[in-house]
């Protein structure tokens, strides 16, 4: 019988994840009015969390190489399956892709990024150009709102499959209820 529910590991990840981008998302909104001092001090709080982040999703990567996902259902359609595999790569590709673009725009300012104190990362080697690390910071608000929208698609599948299809595809990535895969 093929496993119809993630590996506790796999389910750990994906909602230490889940819930340290929301913060993340919620710690650069809270910046919106604050005076320039302050919300610095604030936005490396998201950026240290960014890279808590990558370091979260290539571990969660690395779990999934080595343990494989179970299949998806067999009760879905084949547009439900190609959509889910889009969302899960497009959020794959922003986990990822977020923390270093944040990382290259502070190091187009000559900055290092300081991780909760555990660590520093230094800046890249690209040279100091703070115009380029503007435009890369406005990439990286416009990949944020992005990830966002793919947050709520997400969400909104899990329902469908828990109060429409009634088919416990949520539970696949709860510790509990029955997964009908």
């Amino acid at each position: 019988m093929t496993q119809a529910r993630y590996s506790s590991v796999a389910m750990l990840f994906h909602w230490l994840i889940a819930i340290a981008v929301i913060v993340n998302w919620r710690i650069a909104e809270s910046t919106e009015n604050l005076e320039i001092a302050e919300k610095m001090r604030v936005m490396d709080q998201h950026k240290a969390l960014g890279i808590v982040i990558l370091i979260l999703t290539v571990l969660r990567l690395l779990w999934r190489l080595a343990k494989a996902p179970p299949p998806l259902a067999s009760t879905l359609k084949p547009w439900e399956r190609t959509f889910a595999k889009t969302v899960h790569i497009l959020f794959y590709v922003l986990l990822i892709g977020l923390p270093l673009g944040g990382w290259l725009g502070q190091s187009f300012y000559g900055l290092a990024l300081d991780v909760f104190g555990a660590f520093t990362l230094p800046a890249l080697p690209v040279g100091k150009n703070p115009e380029l690390g503007h435009t890369i910071f406005e990439a990286h608000a416009t990949g944020g709102t992005v990830i966002l929208a793919l947050i709520v698609l997400h969400v909104l599948g899990a329902l469908k499959h828990t109060f429409i299809d009634k088919d416990g595809n949520l539970f696949r990535m709860l510790p509990f209820g029955t997964p009908k895969a």
